[in-house]
């Protein structure tokens, strides 16, 4: 699975409980409909990233007692069609992080759907210090921020990885939404989500807050 902030990292380092979903009934079988498959099969590959010390990024003392992360229940209801409105003259812009360290972006299109019975809109944004970087040519990302924050979730919203798509709709799927790495390891450097990218809505899809009890 790619992340956003390996590469973060690797700039930084070369510069300077409550009850889980899983548990002993989820269990994948044949009978299992495909999308909510898809979303098992993204939470335990997430769990292995964070759980191999090569990508993980939960700090040693964390990661020896590491099982799973906190997630939602899979729910299809979070995936959602979204028309894109594309901006290709739109600027680059410095988008601030939890660090001095500052990212160049470019806001790749404007995310239009309906969730939770509203209509929507969100920024894509595709970084221009990932487009010359291996496996990221194709690379886009999607923060957002939700009145799930500081409560369920993370107060300082969630990140989702997407792909360039070939037309003009794209499939968002928000049970694949995950925490900044920061939140388990302040070495990391997290750019901060926009406000314009402030969903009035809760998303009860992804991953919870993390609870280092």
């Amino acid at each position: 699975m790619k992340s956003y902030f390996v590469f973060f990292l690797l700039l930084i380092l070369a510069c300077n409980n409550g009850k889980k979903y899983h548990d002993e009934n989820t269990v994948l079988t044949q009978e299992t409909p495909a999308a909510i498959a898809a979303i098992l099969q993204f939470q335990k590959e997430l769990n292995e990233e964070y759980k191999n010390p090569e990508t993980s990024p939960l700090p040693d003392r964390l990661r020896a007692k590491f099982e799973t992360l906190d997630f939602f229940e899979p729910d299809t209801n979070y995936v959602v069609t979204a028309k894109l409105e594309k901006t290709p003259d739109s600027e680059p812009f410095f988008m601030p992080t939890t660090t001095d360290r500052k990212s160049m972006e470019k806001v790749y299109a404007i995310a239009r759907f309906s969730l939770n019975g509203k209509q929507h809109q969100l920024e894509i944004y595709q970084s221009l210090d990932l487009l010359e970087e291996e496996g990221f040519e194709d690379y886009l990302f999607l923060p957002f921020l939700d009145q799930t924050n500081g409560n369920e979730t993370y107060g300082g919203g969630r990140y989702i990885d997407l792909k360039l798509p070939e037309g003009d709709t794209m499939v968002i799927d928000f049970n694949r939404a995950y925490n900044p790495y920061c939140v388990y390891n302040k070495k990391y450097s997290c750019p901060l989500v926009p406000r314009q990218n402030y969903l009035e809505t809760k998303v009860m899809a992804g991953v919870r807050d993390f609870k280092k009890n």
